[in-house]
């Protein structure tokens, strides 16, 4: 038997879903210990936060014993799903901040709510929180909440944004703080990087394809590319075409101490467009020409 699939498409419906009184068509925070709703798949046609507490170990959002566990927050993006374990029901305490995009038109969460990466990450790299950080992101839906409560006026989008704007930030915060605390196993998931960057290499894909993409690193990892690329960030102080790029020079720099190939071949074999391109980038990257570094090394 297909599952059902219960599709809110407005902000409006959500709340009538759950029990809440709809305050503001474009925007509600609805306190899930309030909420009554037993479908086990949601898909959401608007931006998504979900704090969940006490249940939240009950659902498969990437918690490590490494990771706090007093909440998880998960992030949906418009048109997103998220799907319940078969045997439980949407968490009963928490709670869900929806806004539709129509509310961010003009401010100026609109224009840069991309930079909040986390938003596209998976499920499974979900946000959990200490409880002083739960108390922030409550304290934060809350003034969101009151903020709700009064009389629509030509304040209310600007300061709903800028409170959800505010949320937000504080969950980069935590975030970063997470990858912190999850240091060691960072670690390993660069090990694993750079792993299969020497196979991509001595496949020859540097040649044929270029550098690899967030996307095939993220399918090789089991991770969203923006979650592979924030991680890459923290842990090196790099995006991904800048740690590819020094990898590939790093592995320039041992084929040219073996003395067996030419820098012409080198460059060909790393996929560079021409000799010329791959020594002005290694003379940018090192301070020297290949050449030079050759013979510094012998």
């Amino acid at each position: 038997m297909k599952e059902k699939i219960l599709n809110l498409k407005t902000v409006h419906q959500c709340n009538h879903c759950m029990g809440n009184k709809t305050l503001h068509p474009l925007v509600s925070a609805i306190d899930l210990s309030k909420a009554n709703l037993t479908e086990r798949t949601l898909k959401f046609d608007f931006y998504t936060i979900l704090l969940m507490e006490g249940q939240a170990e009950d659902f498969i959002c990437g918690r490590k014993y490494y990771d706090y566990s007093n909440a998880t927050m998960i992030f949906l993006t418009p048109g997103q799903s998220i799907n319940m374990s078969e045997d439980k029901i949407f968490p009963q305490k928490g709670w869900l901040l929806a806004f539709h995009p129509t509310l961010l038109c003009g401010t100026s969460l609109d224009e840069h709510i991309d930079r909040y990466t986390f938003l596209f990450y998976q499920l499974n790299e979900s946000l959990h929180l200490s409880l002083r950080e739960k108390t922030k992101a409550i304290e934060c839906i809350c003034n969101i909440e009151q903020e709700l409560k009064h009389a629509i006026d030509c304040h209310s989008k600007t300061l709903i944004s800028r409170y959800i704007e505010l949320l937000l930030d504080y969950c980069s915060r935590f975030y970063e703080r997470q990858f912190i605390t999850r240091n060691e196993a960072n670690k390993m998931i660069l090990k694993q990087t750079d792993n299969f960057l020497v196979e991509y290499i001595e496949m020859g894909l540097l040649k044929s394809k270029g550098l690899p993409s967030i996307e095939y690193c993220g399918e090789k990892l089991h991770l969203s590319p923006h979650y592979f690329n924030d991680l890459l960030k923290i842990e090196t102080g790099k995006n991904s075409d800048e740690y590819f790029q020094f990898k590939r020079i790093e592995t320039a720099k041992k084929m040219l101490l073996t003395g067996k190939l030419t820098t012409s071949l080198i460059a060909d074999q790393l996929g560079f467009p021409s000799v010329q391109f791959f020594s002005r980038l290694f003379r940018k990257m090192t301070g020297i020409t290949p050449n030079e570094y050759q013979i510094s090394q012998n």
